[in-house]
């Protein structure tokens, strides 16, 4: 069962894909901060994950001369680019405890950015932990109320949670009729895949 989580920001675009069931995490990366854009490595570290090539993506970023853990909040947009796309790649890798912790650091780091928050929440919908995605979720709303794809996710969540209610009810004894029908409802939504 597939949901589409795209996601987006004036200093990230990144589209996620969200797997409800055997959760997966597919990524294509573009950008729309200029600056970062015309940064080779940030091109280069974006080319290599749209193809699918995570590793080498994670590999080029190791290797990279400059830190890409950054502390204040006066950011050079590649920097922090950069430092995204690494979180990206280690998802896209399954590598979910470092890419978690990772975005972590970054949302301390740089708390009023929207995105690190946005990406520890599809971490944490991957591991089936929907609570603490709702809150990841509603911090980058804070930050940032115009952030459609989180809204979009918000309500994702927010389907996935009534599900697990309802499967409770049920599961617990006889159902009413029509929330047998919300139920499979809800479970036929969260199947439908999202046009790209």
């Amino acid at each position: 069962m597939k949901v589409s989580m795209p996601r987006r920001s004036p200093r990230f675009a990144l589209r996620t894909a969200l797997v409800l069931g055997a959760i997966a995490l597919a990524t294509m990366v573009a950008t729309t901060a200029a600056r970062a854009a015309s940064n080779p490595d940030v091109q280069a570290v974006q080319e290599l994950l749209a193809n699918g090539r995570p590793q080498e993506a994670l590999q080029r970023l190791d290797a990279r001369s400059g830190p890409l853990v950054l502390a204040g909040t006066s950011v050079d947009a590649a920097a922090a680019e950069l430092r995204f796309l690494r979180g990206v790649a280690l998802m896209d890798l399954n590598r979910d405890a470092e890419a978690l912790a990772w975005f972590e650091r970054m949302a301390q780091d740089h708390p009023a950015l929207p995105d690190p928050h946005n990406n520890i929440a599809l971490l944490h919908v991957r591991a089936g932990r929907l609570e603490p995605a709702r809150r990841a979720l509603e911090t980058a709303l804070r930050n940032d109320p115009s952030f459609r794809v989180a809204r979009a996710n918000l309500g994702l969540v927010h389907l996935m949670l009534a599900v697990q209610a309802w499967d409770q009810v049920v599961a617990s004894g006889p159902a009413d009729p029509l929330l047998v029908r919300r139920l499979e409802g809800a479970r036929a939504l969260l199947a439908t895949p999202a046009a790209r």
